[in-house]
């Protein structure tokens, strides 16, 4: 097994081509104050799986691909199921909201 670390994240963008943003959350306990906070960071990743919006992926560091990537999509997790027309009608109603 190599050295390489690994992170479990959500896909929170897919829109460019071979590359999707992930989001990874963590835990800890502050330094000083000792309360638990929760901080998430997102990540350019590098995508030849196709992954979509809300599936869960583990993704592992590697060389530089670009300048902002760095990690690759190692194996997707868990596949958000969504029935089709679903991302049409949330767009519809955050669009009415706008309005």
């Amino acid at each position: 097994m190599n050295n390489r670390r690994r992170l479990i994240g959500t896909v929170v963008s897919n829109k460019m081509e071979k590359t999707v943003v992930v989001e990874v959350s963590r835990t800890y306990q502050h330094p000083l104050y000792h309360k638990v906070v929760k901080g998430t960071k997102t990540y350019k990743v590098h995508d030849e799986l196709q992954c979509n919006v809300g599936d869960k992926v583990s993704i592992v560091e590697s060389a530089p691909i670009s300048r902002t990537k760095r990690w690759v999509v190692e194996k997707i997790i868990k596949v958000e199921v969504r029935q089709e027309g679903e991302l049409d009608a949330v767009s519809e109603v955050v669009e009415g909201d706008a309005a």
